[in-house]
């Protein structure tokens, strides 16, 4: 194995399309930025990212120096080995790590797209990722995601049950709720509240709405987390002083901590991108697209299923993933479903967890 299938080769590819998205519009070209791990030979594996993910799914990230964000699954010796798999990694249609998106050039004005970009579903990022599968030449894929990771793995086997063997869905769901819905629409509001959005058209034009960007990242951020786990790390305790500041400065370290995620955050991702990619995850709903019954969207498929929640996941909890159980038990198809323990709400699938890496591994070893 070389350096590069071993440590991940990031590789961009313009597609010419058309790619007809579910809002009517054509698509052309397509853009993917994408990693690949391993030999092309072996049993492929897609992994999709969530909301805030990218391609660098065990690499080093460009901008912020830091591990890939799944490097505790994908790796040598780990559950998604390149030794065992061939790995690919792409970055969502819609957002900002070289994928078509609102940032991209436009190629009728030559400018960034802003909010002339159309809009997306979570079924049209899949439907781009299997223009790249096309494109790599691999017809038969095992899909694994976590959050929005898990939609697009659902929308996979929905969409296209022929090509997909198996499919891992952590922490996810078959639709988003209200709340999820109310959520990402704070967020969004903060962001377009922010004067610097300029309407969407601030490329190049100055700064990005930076600190609209970053509140919209605070309240998410929240979601992740567990009300226990906040306590136990947190708690009320002061950052940096003895007493409070009567005043508004970040006196509690939980202020501080959020303070930190929402400007770090700026740093990597753009606006307009947050706003497309939290609409597609709001219009996600395999039910409705399936004809009001959830069980339709999976009938008569052949994929292998393994669904994963945690006890102290709030944003997608554990009724979700039963909900999800049930509509593939009533469509006759395989599945085992398990829910682990964990302090650290939704954010679990992503930090170290033995008990998620054995159930991982033990899925994509049996035949």
């Amino acid at each position: 194995m070389t350096d590069d299938q071993r440590f991940g080769l990031s590789r961009h590819v313009s597609l010419p399309g058309p790619l007809r998205l579910d809002g009517g519009v054509l698509l052309s070209p397509v853009d993917i930025a994408y990693e690949t791990y391993g030999d092309p030979a072996s049993p492929a594996i897609l992994i999709c990212h969530a909301l805030t993910g990218d391609q660098h799914v065990a690499s080093e990230h460009p901008v912020t120096g830091k591990p890939g964000w799944w490097e505790r699954m994908v790796g040598p010796g780990k559950p998604i080995d390149p030794a065992r798999y061939f790995i690919v990694c792409a970055n969502v249609l819609g957002s900002c790590m070289g994928s078509s998106g609102p940032a991209t050039v436009n190629p009728m004005t030559a400018c960034p797209y802003a909010m002339a970009f159309p809009v997306i579903t979570i079924r049209d990022m899949v439907r781009a990722q299997a223009m790249l599968l096309d494109h790599l030449g691999i017809d038969r894929v095992t899909v694994v995601g976590g959050s929005m990771g898990g939609m697009q793995a659902l929308s996979w086997a929905a969409t296209s049950p022929e090509r997909v063997t198996k499919a891992v869905i952590i922490a996810s769901t078959a639709r988003h709720t209200a709340q999820n819905i109310a959520f990402h629409e704070v967020g969004r509001q903060a962001i377009m509240a922010d004067p610097k959005w300029a309407g969407g058209d601030y490329y190049g034009k100055g700064e990005p709405p930076a600190a609209g960007l970053a509140v919209a990242r605070m309240a998410a951020h929240i979601t992740y987390l567990s009300e226990a786990g906040l306590t136990e790390k947190f708690g009320r305790r002061l950052q940096a002083r003895e007493a409070k500041s009567f005043g508004f400065d970040a006196d509690f370290q939980v202020e501080s901590y959020l303070r930190h995620q929402g400007l770090s955050f700026t740093d990597r991702f753009d606006a307009n991108s947050y706003l497309y990619i939290t609409r597609a995850m709001d219009y996600f709903d395999l039910a409705e697209e399936h004809g009001g019954l959830l069980a339709n969207a999976f009938k008569g498929t052949a994929t292998r299923f393994a669904l994963v929640s945690f006890d102290t996941d709030w944003l997608y909890p554990t009724a979700e993933s039963r909900i999800i159980v049930h509509a593939l038990n009533a469509a006759g198809a395989a599945v085992s479903f398990v829910e682990l323990t964990s302090p650290f709400g939704h954010d679990a699938f992503l930090l170290d967890s033995p008990e998620l890496n054995r159930v991982v591994d033990g899925f994509l070893r049996a035949a």
